[in-house]
């Protein structure tokens, strides 16, 4: 590699380096293969970003809601999840009518974030009914995993990997495809 490209690649690591990463999640992880999971790719991320997941209450539903309940729940969850995400934060929700990244793609994105100075990025996970409408408002950007549901513990997991998977594709670490 030329030493302009080595050091460009130096200088993006740093940058890259001062990402903070924050996941805000509707719901807390209960299952403990979950807990083990992001555990395990939060202490992998370490290397690589500030990375802080914030777990926001579920509010609960009653047996057979009516639409006007699930979006009310929706409207509390969606308030309580803005509470938490400052003016100056780049806020990527998890959407399934959002855009649709490969691996390299994703890890091109975050990185020319990084570049572009936007170091504080936040990864909303709503809860089983999804966002409301004022959370995917705020989003700067719209990302989805496809058209299929995931429920919201998996979600984490997947993207946190996919995080993960980004930081090792734009420091140019081998990670198994």
């Amino acid at each position: 590699m030329p030493r302009a490209c080595a050091l460009l690649m130096r200088d993006i690591r740093e940058v890259l380096k001062h990402m903070n990463i924050r996941i805000l999640a509707i719901g807390k992880l209960k299952e403990s293969y979950w807990q083990a999971a992001v555990a395990e790719y939060s202490k992998r991320l370490s290397g690589y970003c500030n990375l802080e997941i914030t777990e926001l209450k579920e509010i609960p539903l009653r047996a057979n809601p009516s639409a006007a309940d699930e979006e009310a729940v929706k409207e509390a969850e969606g308030r309580e999840l803005l509470h938490k995400i400052n003016k100056t934060d780049y806020v990527i929700t998890l959407e399934i009518n959002g855009k649709s990244f490969s691996s390299v793609e994703l890890a091109d994105r975050l990185e020319r974030l990084a570049i572009d100075g936007k170091s504080n990025l936040v990864f909303v996970i709503g809860g089983s009914l999804g966002l409301s409408p004022d959370v995917s408002r705020r989003a700067d950007l719209k990302l989805s995993f496809g058209p299929m549901t995931f429920p919201h513990q998996m979600m984490r997991v997947i993207l946190l990997e996919q995080i993960y998977r980004s930081f090792k594709i734009n420091h140019n670490e081998p990670y198994h495809k």
